[in-house]
């Protein structure tokens, strides 16, 4: 099974009962940033950079799950910023664990062992390690030496303890695909729970613009990686997955992940700011969202990231004969795939030519890798 079976009955009995009464938006996942500080600072992640002027701000305990409680979405996404270095990011995971919410705190992983004993194994929670490829490449995305090993030793703490851990990764224009399944490889061999895979959305507060593919050289890298990666456990559904390749259309759902942060409910989505609402009710109401989307502002040309998409595919935006079967089939049956081979755990990966990314939205981070390396042995399923 691809997700834990309460994840999947909660999130089916809460889309039925609000489609039964009629509301016509309703939250899926919220973006909950406690603050935006972090211990990185990542070429390709707009958080630090948007928010320079706020970024010692951070939201009470009290606050966060207010706002848990105010828009209801079964999931949340505690992300930043780096959360870990949240003061009490303990009792904000246990204060929404009970209240039911499924969690999945984004992290870089820095901290993951120093922080592990603050968290208790739940099949609500997931520790979601932002990896953008394998050693060298990673550390040179995030501007620091060392990272990826902290990361891998945290997320081997992490399943030792007992907890389920994914991890996320953001796809730009010169991701090498081979490196990510060397690293899916790697991590499947460290017990790693799913992998999430997004496209990079070109941020405004981001310099390095030559990272970022247009919407036609997103579908064709995304031909490549389903067929190269849709043997693991890829934890995006397969609808939005369709719509990554080019293969159906999807209007963006922006409403579906709400963002709440030191500023209020972030409009009009994860990505862009235009206004902070104070409340969640004044966000939905207030947000024009007919000036939103693919074809109507520019801004979101290029933009097909799962934040948008992925509640669009989830809701049924845009469905297809047989997309309930095929929605069922994918959460019954989950990758099975064994690791090809052993890997060092101070693997050398990447090439170090890439431009360097950040993470970014909630669930995703950005890197790079160009090419690869003469002495790197591509991956078998590839030959």
């Amino acid at each position: 099974m691809r997700f834990p079976m309460t994840l999947t009955r909660r999130m089916t009995g809460y889309i039925i009962k609000n489609k039964m009464m009629g509301k016509e938006k309703f939250p899926l996942v919220l973006m909950l940033e406690p603050l935006h500080a972090c211990n990185l600072t990542c070429t390709g992640c707009g958080r630090i950079r948007e928010y320079k002027s706020t970024i010692d701000e951070m939201l009470s305990v009290e606050e966060c799950v207010g706002a848990a409680e105010e828009c209801g979405a079964p999931v949340v996404s505690i992300c930043g910023g780096e959360p870990l270095i949240y003061p009490e990011i303990g009792r904000l995971t246990k204060e929404l664990l009970d209240r039911k919410r499924h969690i999945y705190l984004c992290t870089n992983g820095m901290f993951m062992r120093k922080k592990l004993h603050e968290f208790r194994p739940n099949s609500s929670f997931f520790f979601n390690v932002h990896l953008d490829g394998m050693e060298k490449t990673h550390d040179m995305c995030v501007e620091r030496d060392g990272v990826f090993r902290e990361a891998i030793e945290g997320i081997k703490a992490a399943k030792a303890a007992g907890f389920l851990v994914s991890s996320n990764t953001t796809v730009y224009k010169e991701t090498d695909l081979n490196e990510i399944a060397e690293l899916y490889d790697f991590l499947t061999g460290l017990g790693v729970d799913g992998f999430m895979l997004s496209p990079g959305y070109s941020y405004s507060a981001v310099q390095t613009r030559d990272m970022f593919m247009s919407r036609e050289e997103i579908q064709e890298k995304f031909r490549l990686a389903c067929a190269l990666l849709e043997r693991y456990n890829l934890m995006m559904s397969p609808i939005y997955l369709d719509y990554l390749r080019g293969e159906r259309e999807l209007m963006c759902t922006a409403w579906g992940n709400p963002t709440f942060n030191p500023r209020g409910w972030k409009g009009p989505c994860y990505l862009m700011t235009d206004s902070h609402s104070k409340s969640y009710q004044e966000f939905i109401e207030k947000t024009p969202w007919e000036k939103y989307g693919y074809g109507r502002d520019p801004r979101c040309h290029d933009c097909m990231v799962h934040v948008g998409y992925e509640p669009s595919a989830v809701l049924g935006g845009n469905s297809k004969l047989g997309d309930g079967w095929k929605l069922l089939k994918w959460q019954m049956v989950a990758g099975t795939r064994k690791p090809l081979r052993t890997v060092s755990i101070h693997p050398s990966g990447g090439n170090g030519n890439g431009n360097g990314n950040g993470h970014g939205p909630g669930s995703s981070a950005g890197g790079t890798g160009s090419g690869k390396d003469a002495d790197r042995e591509v991956l078998p399923i590839l030959q």
